[in-house]
């Protein structure tokens, strides 16, 4: 029998902890496995259900109906991606999910609003933006809490990270893999790390995400109900000096026989703001690990992600 990542990775609680030792428990596991999950998180559940019920109920309209509010215009940040359009770097198949962007919406003139394009919202579905705008705020607050860990972690002042991620273009993604016939790939998702600073992600307890070990191993992932998955993304991997670790991961098909069932998750990319330099911390660089990358902006490192993995057109 294969070991799952809930044999090794602890499930932490944020209630039960006291804060440095969460901080430390939290700190660590991302060292570890570039991974944690977290309990007891305090997100609004009633809030979270509505999601569910409302992503389903989107995805569940005709194509023609969804494409109304195609995302391709605009770098694919807000509104629909239809199926098969976003491809993992390096792979050869495209994914086969579609998927719906909320992203932060800034006051008109604010500097950065030209990195950040208005949401989209669905004409026809009025609870929509109801819903996902209260629960977007939910994912955000949640992930500055985490985010203070882990400054303790890193010997950094609790609250060092309210400023690079003010105003980040922090993305909330609903995510619908279809059903698929049973002689399908095996692939749902290709195997990738992502690109932000870290992910926060709802719905990991349906079956089908896969995380990779330091032994090259492909573990199955399966939290307890309600509970968050979270993984360090290539933004934070950078700032640490791959102190931390970004985690490669995919989504595989169910068995043949549960193949005809969809699966639904929730992905926060908690991101830094556009114009924050990523460069990598001092007490995260020593004669054993040198720096390993150059200073760039995040704005700069996301375009530059966007165009391998095809939601930007190369100009």
């Amino acid at each position: 029998m294969s070991q799952t990542m809930i044999d090794q990775v602890p499930v932490l609680s944020m209630a039960e902890l006291d804060k440095a030792d969460f901080a430390q428990a939290f700190g660590r596991s991302f060292q570890q496995f570039g991974f944690a999950m977290v309990r007891d998180h305090g997100m609004d559940q009633q809030l979270i259900d509505a999601g569910w019920a409302m992503a389903r109920e989107f995805f569940a309209l005709p194509d023609t109906a969804k494409r109304r509010y195609d995302a391709k215009n605009n770098g694919g940040q807000r509104g629909y991606t239809a199926f098969g359009t976003e491809i993992a770097k390096g792979a050869s198949e495209n994914d086969l999910k579609e998927f719906w962007h909320v992203g932060r919406d800034l006051p008109a003139g604010d500097p950065l609003a030209q990195t950040m394009p208005p949401n989209v919202w669905p004409d026809d579905m009025p609870e929509f933006k109801a819903v996902f705008a209260p629960l977007y705020r939910e994912f955000d607050r949640v992930g500055a809490e985490l985010l203070s860990a882990i400054a303790l972690y890193l010997d950094l002042p609790e609250r060092w990270f309210d400023g690079p991620i003010d105003k980040g273009n922090s993305i909330l993604r609903l995510l619908h893999y279809p059903p698929v016939s049973p002689q399908a790939p095996g692939i749902r998702a290709g195997a990738h790390e992502d690109i932000n600073l870290i992910t926060l992600l709802l719905g990991a307890e349906e079956g089908g995400l896969e995380l990779k070990d330091r032994n090259g191993n492909w573990l199955p992932v399966v939290p307890p109900p309600g509970a968050l998955a979270i993984n360090v993304g290539d933004m934070l991997q950078r700032l640490t000096n791959h102190l931390l670790p970004s985690t490669s991961h995919r989504v595989v098909n169910p068995p043949p026989e549960r193949r005809g069932h969809s699966r639904y998750s929730m992905p926060f990319f908690l991101h830094l703001r556009p114009d924050f330099l990523i460069d990598a911390l001092p007490q995260c660089v020593s004669n054993e690990n040198p720096r390993r990358d150059p200073p760039i902006t995040a704005h700069d490192y996301l375009t530059e992600r966007l165009i391998e993995i095809g939601l930007i057109k190369k100009a």
